[in-house]
């Protein structure tokens, strides 16, 4: 499902952000990436959404080399990835089920099937009720349920985030990282960044940990 060769990454010498890095990751199955920061957790997503290119190496999703495929053509893989930020990055000017429509406008999916399908996934993170509200009204575990129900709302075969819970309290971590689960549960691939040993602890079973942009080791529970 991915693949990664050999993948180096340098954004300024002498310093490599990732170095060296290569493993693959099957269809269905729940990764954590985890490190100290500026370990390259951050750096290794964004690779794999094709938002920055590696120094070098080789990154082969759903059999599709990233780097030999054409723009347009990565904005069809696009669509079968969803991606939570670290930062959200929610239009705090539209409300809620515009921020979650927005994906689906794009892709000229009909009106009637986006008010279906953003509904449904609201539903699923509890936010159906607070649709037409505004981000900025919401908590921040409210904006981060958003965040996910814009990844999930096209039904990705793909799910990367980004530190989902990493301004969170306990609680509310264990319950956005139970929210994964359900949707690896339900067929998406899922890998996740984070530095929290106690959800690794809870619900890791394949990690990977890297230290200095190094990939130390690889374990399967």
């Amino acid at each position: 499902m991915i693949e990664l060769y050999h993948v180096w990454k340098q954004y300024q010498k002498p310093h490599w952000a990732l170095s060296d890095v290569s493993f693959h990751v099957e269809k269905g199955d729940f990764w954590f990436i985890t490190g100290p920061s500026g370990s390259g957790k951050t750096t290794l997503l964004k690779i794999m959404f094709r938002e920055i290119l590696p120094t070098q190496g080789q990154i082969i999703i759903d059999r599709r080399n990233l780097l030999k495929i054409s723009d347009h053509r990565i904005y069809q893989l696009r669509r079968k990835m969803g991606i939570v930020f670290q930062d959200f990055r929610l239009l705090f000017h539209k409300k809620v089920f515009d921020n979650v429509a927005i994906v689906l406008e794009i892709l000229g999916v009909p009106r009637k099937e986006i008010r279906r399908r953003v509904f449904s996934a609201l539903r699923m993170v509890n936010l159906h009720n607070k649709m037409w509200e505004y981000p900025p009204h919401l908590s921040y575990g409210e904006q981060q349920r958003v965040a996910i129900a814009r990844a999930v709302v096209n039904h990705p075969t793909i799910i990367l985030a980004d530190e989902p819970t990493g301004n969170l309290d306990t609680e509310l971590a264990f319950e956005i990282m139970s929210l994964f689960r359900e949707i690896n549960k339900r067929g998406a691939t899922v890998i996740i960044c984070t530095h929290d040993r106690e959800l690794i602890r809870h619900f890791g079973q394949k990690i990977l940990f890297l230290y200095k942009g190094k990939l130390l080791r690889k374990e399967a529970l």
